[in-house]
């Protein structure tokens, strides 16, 4: 290996135009020296968030003991103390809780105060002491409390009267008049077995799309939370509610059995409006028989496949008061498909962007091709006239045929339809003769084509049909972008692929399967969690996880599952999600509730492998999913997912003081890597196995390797990388390992000339062949796996900050507390910059190269420290503030600092 000496000393730089200033006050941290600083108010403009459940503002939260976390935008240096007010007025009069002043450096903190009520809007402030008593004060911040218990539920579940098999949705309807005062505030608690859209008085409620998210429906149902103040009118008002199948109901059948889920059943919901007056009364209007149920024009809908809207069958006006609802029905009171119903405290989904098509051709007079430029999740909305009765197919698909027609043939492949009603990705709408308007309330697909065709003649061009982006709209919170295209398309590519399988749950891709792949789910994890303000949503996967959990232990490959995927794909490389993403969880928030909430689960997960494989090796697995070309050893790449297990859980039962289970999953790791060594290593040659490029990074990047054979083993990679012209030759598993074990043992520059590759086998030859998002097979040709929006080998996203710009989390200090900064340099990568806002605010590395010299500039946040590795480029020297710097590594603190290299 190169580098590999390392010196720690702190230099705390600041900038004050045109020089830098060096404050020599000698401090001890440790065996490092660090030196007192200052730092420029005016360097960089990060952005204050103060969260509750790492939400903005949420309303109907259930958790009695909510987390609050902070950053402000003012720079300050170390925080020291916090104190945390939470009142039930703006004012603080009488806060129901006093943190009191704590000497901690923390941001993220639990609520310990008193039992919060129900349906309670509190108000919360900070208020921070730095190193040199600087105070800061976050201006209040709110959150709502929901249905703390599920007992607090007044209304009943309804549906109609109609069986599972059933295809038209049903529509409800209520009227109610408001009591002759001033409401203060009002909220809809809405939960459902499938999927639902509320209006009142004939407008649509928020912006969410597919709520309630996808769960385990017999273990557990989501509700979810509607501030609908301002939709009430003075007097009679009406409530519409319109259900969809979703996961719920699934009526398409495919290879994994969703049609015989053991919850299926038709569609339900229960839902209670509370109304506060300013006098303080509440009024509850709620589910029960005073409700009024028909069908509609969606005459078919499948979370699936698609949706059929029959425009002919609109009732206008069917959710306002002056509607006629006397041919519509009586409801039926239901069961409700679980009595765990618990809030929905996550980021919704939602249409996030509008696309416009690129171009549209027209086949012949009854059929247009629309090509919308690139490849997403989502949704097309067609406005159309024409006449009565005529049928207009709309079939949405990711690539063409040589004819230059759609072609569904890469993503229809598990599809399997009893007759032809029921086409894969083809949305139906048939004309009432009027301007007819239509996207699917109740679906969505993966596409970048639509071909349209028309029953009779019809004239359409770009104003007919419009896409739009939809996926659970988490906030981004990274970005990376260089002096090489190829480079920052990749990284578009990857986020547009992750946020394309995000839908409340992280999936494989979102036409063929929409499925929560285990493996596809961790090896992205860190992608997500660089680019993307994901906890929640991991949060809710994780419970997922926790309801699918067998008694002994066993997890389905696939999470929520209808019960597939207990009996293939689910060894320890696919579902080691149970440890390995309430880990990463961790070390990005430095928050230990959820690895807390599974570490039981994790425990009877990792106690089964070890009784059914004592000897510590296993072939429990799919292995090195997707290659190039070289099958790796099945044994060695699970049996190491299996030590990743036991060593996260003996981490784990360290931080909850659980020292039985520290000793004892410690010498179960040991005995794990042990066994893998003695039948896999060559200690001689330093190879694993048949020294694949997988075989090889991956006991690298996982920490299997002995200590004084690293060097060696490290340089057989390389030179299996060289001799394979410096392309990759891995599946899903090397995909995670192959970059990050070259970079993280002194080569990164081999990693850079693998990840920047534009020929075959690569990223960027995806790329170069006009991909948008990532695809599921290397070969753009293959025959079979070739979903064009998979993001299986999206751990490149990551690497970018890891390898490129050298960002990582310590597990000695998380949450960013302190943080790795390892920039690498490649000579031919002109400029390049990173940025990434933490739980604890915006870190940022840059550099751009001119002539012979490099100019790095590197932003620490403020109440965060930063180890930064010097970088060493052949024939120059590095300068901080005009003087060399000698030591490998120093410690610097809040600030810009800008190190030539010359």
């Amino acid at each position: 290996m190169r580098n590999k000496s390392i010196h720690c000393i702190s230099m705390i730089i600041m900038k004050t135009f045109p020089y830098y200033l060096i404050f020599g006050i000698s401090l001890f941290l440790g065996n490092s020296m660090l030196y007192g600083f200052s730092y420029d108010r005016n360097v960089g403009k990060g952005k204050s968030r103060f969260l509750t459940e790492f939400l903005q503002n949420p309303i109907g939260i259930d958790n009695s003991s909510p987390r609050f976390s902070w950053t402000f935008e003012e720079k300050y240096k170390e925080q020291q103390a916090y104190q945390i007010l939470i009142s039930e007025t703006q004012d603080f009069a009488v806060p129901i809780w006093n943190s009191q002043k704590i000497e901690s450096n923390n941001n993220v903190v639990i609520y310990s105060g008193p039992k919060l009520q129900s349906f309670t809007q509190y108000h919360w402030k900070v208020t921070i002491w730095d190193k040199n008593g600087k105070v800061l004060t976050s201006p209040p911040t709110t959150f709502e409390t929901g249905m703390m218990t599920p007992d607090e539920w007044k209304g009943v579940w309804i549906s109609d009267h109609n069986d599972i098999d059933d295809k038209k949705a049903p529509y409800f309807r209520k009227k109610f008049e408001l009591q002759h005062k001033n409401v203060k505030h009002a909220r809809a608690y809405i939960a459902a077995g499938g999927l639902f859209e509320l209006s009142i008085n004939g407008a649509k409620v928020g912006d969410h799309r597919l709520d309630p998210m996808y769960t385990r429906f017999d273990r557990r149902l989501l509700y979810v939370t509607y501030d609908i103040t301002e939709h009430l009118l003075r007097e009679q008002n009406t409530l519409g509610v319109v259900l969809g199948n979703g996961w719920y109901n699934h009526q398409s059948t495919a290879v994994w059995f969703f049609d015989k889920a053991p919850w299926r059943n038709r569609p339900t919901f229960c839902m209670d409006v509370r109304i506060t007056y300013e006098d303080g009364t509440v009024e509850t209007i709620t589910t029960d028989r005073s409700w009024k149920t028909n069908s509609g024009p969606i005459i078919f809908n499948s979370i699936y496949t698609a949706e059929h809207y029959d425009a002919r069958l609109t009732n206008t006006g069917w959710d306002t008061k002056d509607f006629d609802d006397s041919a519509w029905k009586e409801v039926h009171i239901r069961a409700a498909p679980s009595n765990n119903i618990v809030a929905q405290q996550l980021y919704p989904i939602r249409n996030t962007s509008k696309l416009t098509a690129k171009q549209v051709k027209r086949i012949n007079d009854t059929t247009y091709l629309y090509d919308f430029g690139r490849n997403i999740s989502g949704v097309t909305e067609l406005v159309i006239k024409g006449k009565k009765g005529t049928v207009v197919r709309l079939e949405h698909g990711e690539r063409l045929d040589k004819e230059g027609r759609l072609d569904m043939s890469n993503i229809d492949h598990h599809y399997r339809p009893t007759d032809d009603t029921d086409p894969f990705q083809t949305d139906i709408v048939i004309l009432s003769g009027a301007e007819d308007q239509f996207m699917p309330k109740f679906n969505y697909k993966g596409f970048q084509y639509v071909e349209v065709t028309t029953s009779q003649p019809l004239k359409l061009g770009m104003e007919n049909l419009t896409a739009y982006f939809m996926h659970s709209d988490v906030p981004s919170i990274g970005k990376i972008h260089s002096s090489n295209p190829t480079l920052n398309k990749i990284w578009e590519a990857t986020n547009n692929a992750y946020l394309s399988n995000l839908f409340g749950y992280p999936t494989d891709c979102p036409q063929r399967e929409k499925n929560g792949w285990t493996g596809d789910g961790h090896i992205a994890v860190e992608t997500g969690l660089y680019n993307f303000d994901g906890i929640t949503i991991y949060e809710k996967w994780i419970n997922d996880h926790l309801d699918e959990q067998q008694p002994n232990g066993v997890l389905p490959a696939i999470i929520p599952t209808s019960g597939w995927g207990y009996h293939w794909a689910n060894g320890p490389d696919w579902t080691s999600t149970i440890a390995i993403i309430p880990w990463n969880i961790y070390l990005f928030y430095g928050d230990t509730t959820l690895l807390s909430r599974a570490y039981d689960a994790m425990k009877k997960y990792v106690d089964y492998i070890d009784y059914k494989y004592p000897s510590g090796l296993t072939d429990w697995g799919l292995g090195d999913w997707v290659p190039v070309r070289t099958k790796s050893n099945v044994e060695l790449t699970t049996s190491i997912y299996f030590y990743v297990d036991a060593d996260i859980l003996a981490k784990a039962a360290k931080i909850f003081g659980r020292t039985e289970d520290v000793d004892r999953y410690s010498k179960l790791a040991v005995k794990i890597k042990n066994a893998i060594n003695a039948k896999y290593l060559d200690y001689e040659k330093g190879i694993y196995s048949s020294g694949t490029q997988t075989e090889l990074s991956m006991p690298l990047y996982w920490k299997i390797v002995p200590e004084h054979l690293v060097e060696k083993v490290t340089l057989n990679l390389v030179e299996k990388v060289k001799t394979n012209n410096y392309f990759l030759d891995v599946g899903l598993l090397g995909t995670k390992s192959i970059l990050n074990a070259l970079s993280e043992n002194g080569y990164a520059d081999i990693a850079y000339q693998i990840a920047s590759k534009e020929e075959y086998p690569s990223w960027g030859w995806w790329i170069k062949n006009g991909a948008t998002t990532l695809y599921e097979n290397w070969d753009i040709g293959a025959k079979k796996d070739i979903s064009m929006n998979h993001i299986m080998f999206g751990e490149i996203g990551a690497w970018y900050y890891k390898g490129l710009a050298g960002i990582k989390p310590m597990e000695t200090a998380p949450g960013f507390e302190e943080v790795n900064i390892k920039p690498f340099i490649p000579e031919n990568l002109k400029e390049f910059s990173a940025s990434f806002h933490s739980v604890r605010g915006e870190i940022k590395v840059s550099w751009r190269q001119e002539k012979s010299d490099v100019y790095l500039t590197i932003q620490i946040p403020s109440n965060m420290r930063a180890r930064f590795a010097i970088p060493m480029m052949e024939n120059r020297r590095p300068y901080l503030a005009g003087k060399e710097i000698k030591d490998k590594e120093i410690v610097i603190g809040q600030g810009e600092y800008e190190l030539l290299l010359k």
